[in-house]
């Protein structure tokens, strides 16, 4: 329900865009409602159907990790910090299809890709197809702070880790039992490919704005289960994967990646926001409109520079976390948002 308040004389509703309702008052007032809402990081942990068995692992992971980077955000760090401390995370946690929970290619290998962006600058970092590295989204920071590359695949993304001392992890120490599994599910001459896939659409992703109102993503993944090796998916392409710009937002998606990059989803979002769409409404036009144009599902966490936040997905379910003014927000069906209080938030 909306409510309405008064403010400068002038009546306003709770619905309201903030940005629009700042831009009518001297700067003083502007930076008071910005710094109300910031610093804010969303997290989501894949959208796709998630076994029962794991749903509450699922929500707990995206919920730890959207803590950590909060407090990363509340001792002065960056939203790049942030995003990246939240996936890193994520891809630790063998609950999810990235880093050390990554499905399997079909020699029943782990192949990663992985996308960082920083908003202030519009610059980039991707390492795409890699499979010795035990955290994807720290290599693709390095790609974007050490290089003048946007992207770094396969051999030359190991040869670049190796350069700067970054530990290679074995094949084995990414594989799971639980993956393995699926694998082996998945080769079964009456497997389901659908079924399967829907099982774990997965990739994992983080968008946040810092108290300097910058904007960062971050989205990893092992991409989809018993693809072709050397298959890249919308993961570490900017405008797909995920997309950030200080002057309008960013959203961090999740899916099935060639239905996401064929109507770069990301970037998609963006321009309603750009045309005056809130994030949710933004968020939601954007799932629809892939949909109706390709037939994908999928689903995104979205947020503006003012630190309205989204976590939209047409999927079944999705894993997904938010933390804004000491509260922790979190949910995994449609329709449902939780909250508790963030006890340690200073």
């Amino acid at each position: 329900m909306q409510r309405a308040f008064i403010l400068n004389g002038s009546l306003w509703s709770s619905g309201c865009n903030v940005a629009k309702l700042a831009a009518n008052f001297p700067s003083s007032h502007g930076d008071i409602l910005r710094t109300a809402m910031l610093p804010v990081v969303v997290v989501h942990g894949g959208a796709g159907q998630i076994p029962k068995e794991r749903s509450d692992l699922s929500t707990s992971g995206v919920c730890s990790a959207a803590r950590s980077a909060y407090a990363v955000l509340q001792g002065g760090g960056s939203s790049m910090d942030a995003v990246v401390e939240a996936v890193m995370l994520l891809e630790n946690n063998p609950s999810f299809n990235a880093g050390c929970g990554s499905v399997l290619n079909m020699k029943g290998e782990v192949e990663m890709d992985a996308l960082v962006m920083d908003g202030k600058t519009l610059s980039s970092g991707a390492v795409s197809a890699v499979r010795n590295i035990a955290n994807p989204i720290q290599l693709a920071r390095l790609v974007m702070d050490q290089t003048s590359h946007a992207c770094l695949t396969a051999e030359g993304a190991s040869q670049f880790a190796r350069s700067l001392g970054v530990p290679e992890a074995p094949q084995e120490s990414l594989i799971t039992e639980y993956s393995r599994m699926r694998w082996k599910k998945n080769l079964a001459p009456d497997a389901n490919p659908v079924e399967c896939q829907m099982g774990k659409m997965g990739t994992v992703g983080a968008v946040a704005v810092d108290t300097d109102g910058n904007v960062a993503c971050a989205t990893s993944t092992g991409g989809m289960l018993n693809k072709m090796e050397g298959r890249v998916g919308d993961t570490p392409c900017i405008g797909s994967g995920g997309y950030a710009d200080n002057m309008s937002g960013a959203v961090s998606t999740t899916g099935h990646g060639e239905a996401i990059m064929k109507v770069t989803l990301a970037r998609h979002i963006l321009f309603h926001m750009e045309q005056g769409q809130s994030a949710e409404a933004a968020s939601d036009l954007g799932l629809a409109h892939m949909k109706s144009r390709v037939g994908g599902l999928g689903g995104v966490v979205t947020v503006d520079p003012q630190g309205n936040w989204a976590a939209r997905f047409s999927s079944r379910q999705m894993a997904w976390a938010a933390a804004q003014k000491d509260t922790l927000h979190y949910g995994l069906y449609t329709g449902e948002h939780f909250t508790q209080i963030i006890e340690d938030a200073h």
